[in-house]
């Protein structure tokens, strides 16, 4: 291993390689809970590819694990690395390359994060939608390494729907350069596809060029209040059976509610039950009529009141509040975040057999989401300290996934597999998918280095 160090040392910039043990503690874990995490041997902070490349060509000679790091704010363990390894932390590759107004394109490495990206492009009148909530501390590559998506779900999709190209070091250190920069282009296999999602397991990405959108009308915003989860599910449906294109449709809970307001000193209603949070931004009246639309539908299913923001001020103060929502989660003790998306007509189901786990178990759950794409985020709160909160919890968590698959629904719709869900990933695909993502696997990874344990169990 002293040998795999020093050709480390020969081959990079002496900033770019860390071995100091109390430096590398930082790069052990993502934030997810319960994920077995090691020390590595290495961590090297790339700055360009051809440092991708040094650094995998010698962990592949050496046959040492590759474990490739964005910004460590994913919440499966994907990220978390493994003893001996070398950790590869894409962080400093932080440069949009560029910009192309006509062909809406933007070239980026992957370690800027996903707020830079989308105001840099709204600078030059372009808009990048996939929006998770955690935008302003998450990178590009991690995004697409998970295929995230987040709150403009509902209407725009999620990340590999603007993914149009990818640079990728292989786990031979060759580079994979695949997609294209056109608006349609269906030349061989798509690789770009195959990869994002991959969470560093077939390839680290360098690069990524992504399809842009013309800026959309500044959006109309409104809240509305139910005396009950299940009921604000109910009018969900009716929302989606309706129609009415919304840009964000958006649930939080009590629980939920209460800890933003702790946290961010907001004064959100805690009378509510529940409260989903619309959003439209089709612009002019047809946004206004979009917003009555939900407005009238969600009284006509219990809401107990509907407030249309006043001004884009207090609509962005609406949206900060669903932004720190898991944040405001973390000060009441420490949160399993599950990630379970759910057939839409099933999702007032999912919502009450969540609030029944929860008293059934005695433990905290935050239920909130994208309710627009019934991806929801229902967030277990416990203290570790304490055996039974932290056995209760672990029993909530994994439960939650079994109602998600026992209604149709994904075990993740936005934060991957990592470590944290390979058994639960093995129970929705089945064995014939799982053969076939192994088969994958190593005709990529031959001598299984890149990320290996990750996503699909050895």
């Amino acid at each position: 291993m002293s040998d795999v160090v020093e050709q480390l040392r020969r081959a990079l910039p002496a900033e770019a390689l860390v071995t100091d043990p109390d430096r590398m503690e930082s790069f052990r874990y993502d934030r997810a809970m319960f994920c077995p995490a090691g020390m590595p041997l290495a961590v090297v902070l790339v700055r360009e590819t051809a440092h991708v490349q040094a650094a995998v060509r010698i962990a592949s000679d050496a046959g040492v694990p590759v474990v490739p790091q964005g910004a460590r704010s994913g919440l499966s363990g994907a990220a978390n690395a493994l003893d001996g390894c070398i950790v590869i932390s894409l962080e400093k590759m932080d440069r949009i390359l560029e910009i192309e107004p006509i062909d809406r394109y933007v070239v980026t490495q992957p370690g800027v994060y996903n707020a830079v990206l989308s105001r840099a492009v709204e600078e030059q009148g372009l808009f990048y939608p996939p929006d998770p909530s955690s935008w302003e501390f998450c990178s590009i590559g991690g995004n697409l390494s998970t295929n995230s998506g987040g709150l403009c779900c509902v209407k725009y999709g999620v990340t590999t729907d603007y993914v149009l190209g990818l640079e990728v070091v292989l786990a031979d250190g060759r580079v994979l350069r695949t997609g294209r920069r056109t608006v349609k282009g269906v030349a061989g296999y798509d690789l770009a596809k195959l990869i994002v999602g991959s969470e560093g397991t077939l390839g680290i990405i360098t690069e990524a060029t992504l399809a842009l959108r013309p800026l959309a009308a500044r959006p109309r915003t409104m809240a509305a209040l139910f005396d009950s989860g299940v009921a604000a599910g109910q009018a969900i449906t009716e929302i989606i059976r309706s129609g009415v294109s919304l840009s964000l449709l958006e649930i939080m809970d009590r629980t939920t509610i209460a800890a933003v307001n702790a946290y961010k000193r907001m004064d959100l209603p805690t009378e509510a039950a529940a409260m989903l949070l619309a959003q439209s931004d089709a612009g002019g009246e047809a946004g206004v009529a979009d917003i009555a639309t939900v407005a009238k539908l969600c009284r006509e299913h219990g809401a107990i009141e509907c407030l249309e923001a006043e001004d884009p001020a207090e609509g962005e103060l609406l949206l900060e509040a669903r932004r720190a929502a898991l944040l405001a989660l973390d000060q009441l003790g420490t949160t399993m975040i599950d990630d379970v998306c759910v057939p839409r007509s099933r999702l007032a189901e999912f919502i009450g057999r969540t609030e029944a786990l929860a008293k059934e178990l005695d433990i905290t759950v935050g239920v909130l989401g994208h309710a627009g794409d019934g991806n929801m985020h229902p967030t277990v709160v416990f203290d570790p300290a304490d055996p039974g909160q932290a056995d209760r919890a672990q029993q909530a968590f994994d439960r939650i996934m079994e109602v998600g698959l026992e209604l149709g629904g994904t075990i993740t719709g936005e934060h991957g597999v990592g470590v944290l869900k390979r058994t639960w990933l093995a129970e929705e695909i089945g064995p014939v998918a799982l053969d076939v993502h192994r088969a994958i696997k190593a005709a990529l990874d031959p001598k299984n280095i890149l990320n290996p344990g990750k996503v699909v169990a050895e």
